[in-house]
């Protein structure tokens, strides 16, 4: 059995599929997590057909994984089933503002880690795509998603075809904060920092990226300011459209 000290982000796949019988149990499952009001403000599209992988690559930038993996899921924050609860009920919801979306969102997200560890425990390998808040308006394009419904989080999902290493994590001592929050010093970021740095596969990544740095690396090439500011806008375009503003 996995355990989350040995869990690793899995790209490639195994051919062999994933049950219906076994997906539809993880994901019943996964509803006993945590959730405001009793409400699950999330919901889950699964991608199996080659057609609908080929509609959601572009908007994941066109990653392997997603045309490969035998299973794509598509973790939506979720207002619109509530709302329409509400509506059929005599019932008049307020649900099309932010708030609501950061505590469907916040559903969702614990939902999904939820499904990701009852998923390893099975034995099966997962890619968390950070990309699904990117270039939310393609994968609303693609899925068809109604006003009220935002996707939040993408899982590649699959049997494991590779063992890749552990990726380092920063000691608890650099996150953890005693009663009030502590602002870094230099010191506090050189110690923290510095094992992280001295990784032979992060001083390779400043070489090949020709930065003097590892900082500069993710400041520079992989999320840059440029490109953060281009994709909120299209993050405020798609929650205007969804009517969460």
């Amino acid at each position: 059995m996995k355990t989350i000290k040995t869990r690793r982000t899995i790209r490639k796949y195994k051919v062999d599929d994933v049950s219906q019988e076994l997906l539809n149990r993880l994901l019943s499952e996964a509803s006993r997590t945590q959730t405001m009001g009793n409400l699950q403000l999330y919901s889950v599209v699964v991608t199996r057909s080659k057609e609908g992988k080929e509609a959601l690559a572009p908007a994941h930038f066109n990653q392997p994984m997603v045309k490969e993996a035998p299973v794509v899921l598509t973790i939506c924050a979720d207002f619109r089933r509530t709302t329409r609860w509400c509506e059929e009920r005599k019932a008049q919801p307020g649900y099309d503002n932010f708030l609501s979306f950061i505590n469907a969102a916040s559903d969702a997200l614990l939902y999904t880690q939820t499904f990701c560890n009852l998923a390893e425990e099975e034995g099966l390998g997962l890619c968390y795509l950070g990309t699904t808040v990117y270039m939310p308006e393609a994968i609303i394009e693609a899925l068809k998603l109604p006003e009220l419904v935002m996707p939040v989080a993408t899982l590649t999902l699959g049997w494991p075809d590779e063992n890749p290493p552990l990726t380092d994590r920063l000691s608890v001592e650099a996150f953890v904060h005693e009663e009030q929050y502590c602002d870094y010093s230099s010191s506090d970021i050189d110690r923290h920092y510095s094992a992280k740095e001295a990784l032979e596969d992060n001083i390779r990544f400043c070489e090949i990226n020709h930065k003097e740095t590892l900082a500069q690396v993710f400041t520079d090439c992989r999320y840059t300011r440029k490109d953060n500011e281009a994709m909120s806008e299209g993050m405020m375009r798609a929650l205007k459209k969804q009517k969460f503003l």
